[in-house]
């Protein structure tokens, strides 16, 4: 039975609005993590508090893989639906304990330790929230055009990235950047807390995909697990594959706001103003690319944006550090956003689509959440510590060429036919484009 058009845009509305949430509460953490570091970590050193902040930031990511696998699991088991509101559920709780949770001056080393608490038990969800979505999403996508249905995911994460910079720019202009400091930083995650009711009463509206409702065979975890773990390869290639994607998103997106304040030196209005437009630019390539690999393939994609970033990161950055202004910063901003939305507009589908169809959430969830465990998490505290250890403030582009190389080889070893293990049922995929 065919669905409607207007049927298809309601279900990739509500499928993505928990994706909102997450990235919500992860950029809004990344813009304000030095007023965070001295709310929870304040020590003598200003770079130690937003060290600690910044490894808080990372420390989520370490929950990803746990999260993939036993929520990825949990997915391709029970449906895609429940799964999806299970992941909401419980990024929901993490929200509300960091929005609400006092500081280190009322209740000490409580603080931290919550805080931390918090930030793994959104890990834990994230973990499986990309992988649920972009799976749902290749599912009930149209033929010829998964592409362009995947692309959504990220797209919808551009909302919550220009959404919380747009609200950092308007609390800037009618706070004093002292209160922001001490208090103010908490209105974003307060507003976050707030619109929880509505994406649950979205998500809940959630139809279950024909293909998940007409399979015949539904592993049990056990057997899940079994075949992630034999089909390792397929893993280990999407996790480098992923990683070109997180390391040059949370560096054009959440690290971006305090790179422009504590090493180019700009008022963070035009570091949030930059991250702005980052988000506009990141929710127009998205889908235009995802669309183009329909027509070209997704490798002829991935490879050419590796090698343009290769070629352009660094020398992009030392220009920017060069002579720091808003002007500068939003180019370079703009051009990575460029690169990062051509690569990730065909990244994602590619994901789906070379993973065993009986673990493909859970597969695809775990090689996502690796490489953002491993790279990408924790890319502003490596951003930092690098800048910190080679005085050089243009390091962020040996950072974001490493994880290119990473994306340009497994772009290429995806060329290479592999035959998934399929102990589960019997599946045939070929990777390629």
């Amino acid at each position: 039975m065919s669905v409607r058009p207007q049927t298809r845009l309601g279900a990739v509305i509500r499928v993505s609005s928990g994706n909102f949430l997450e990235m919500y509460d992860f950029m809004v953490f990344g813009y304000y993590a030095t007023a965070i570091g001295r709310a929870f970590f304040p020590t003598d050193s200003d770079f130690a508090s937003l060290m600690l902040s910044l490894m808080t930031f990372g420390a989520g990511f370490l929950m990803r893989p746990l999260g993939a696998i036993i929520l990825g699991a949990y997915i391709d088991h029970h449906g895609r639906r429940k799964g999806l509101l299970v992941t909401l559920t419980l990024m929901a709780i993490g929200t509300l304990s960091i929005g609400c949770l006092p500081g280190y001056a009322t209740i000490g080393l409580f603080a931290p330790l919550l805080i931390v608490v918090g930030r793994l038990l959104q890990g834990f969800s994230a973990g499986v929230e990309l992988g649920g979505v972009s799976v749902y999403l290749s599912e009930i996508a149209t033929p010829g055009n998964k592409g362009f249905y995947v692309s959504w995911q990220s797209a919808s994460q551009q909302v919550a990235v220009m959404f919380a910079a747009l609200l950092g720019v308007l609390f800037s202009l009618v706070l004093p950047a002292e209160q922001m400091a001490q208090w103010g930083w908490r209105l974003p995650l307060l507003i976050g807390c707030a619109i929880i009711p509505f994406l649950f009463m979205l998500r809940r509206s959630l139809q279950e995909t024909e293909e998940f409702r007409q399979r015949t065979h539904r592993p049990a975890p056990r057997e899940i697990m079994r075949s992630v773990s034999q089909n390792w390869r397929i893993v280990a290639i999407g996790t480098l594959m992923v990683t070109m994607t997180t390391v040059s998103f949370y560096m054009i997106t959440a690290y971006t706001p305090t790179f422009g304040k504590a090493e180019l030196h700009l008022d963070a209005m035009t570091s949030l103003v930059v991250t702005l437009c980052v988000g506009a630019s990141n929710f127009v390539w998205l889908p235009v690319m995802g669309a183009l690999s329909d027509r070209i393939g997704r490798r002829p994609l991935l490879i050419a944006c590796t090698v343009v970033c290769l070629l352009t990161a660094y020398p992009a950055m030392l220009w920017l550090v060069d002579a720091p202004s808003f002007q500068r910063l939003l180019i370079v901003e703009l051009w990575l956003s460029f690169i990062y939305g051509s690569y990730n507009g065909a990244m994602v589908v590619h994901l789906t689509e070379i993973m065993p169809v009986e673990v493909r959430t859970a597969g695809f969830s775990l090689a996502y959440s690796l490489a953002t465990a491993i790279f990408g998490g924790f890319t502003p505290a490596i951003s930092t510590f690098l800048i910190h250890a080679t005085g050089n403030k243009a390091m962020p582009g040996i950072w974001l060429s490493c994880a290119a190389a990473c994306g340009l080889f497994a772009a290429i070893a995806s060329g290479k036919r592999l035959q998934p293990v399929a102990r589960v049922a019997p599946v045939s995929v070929a990777v390629g484009d």
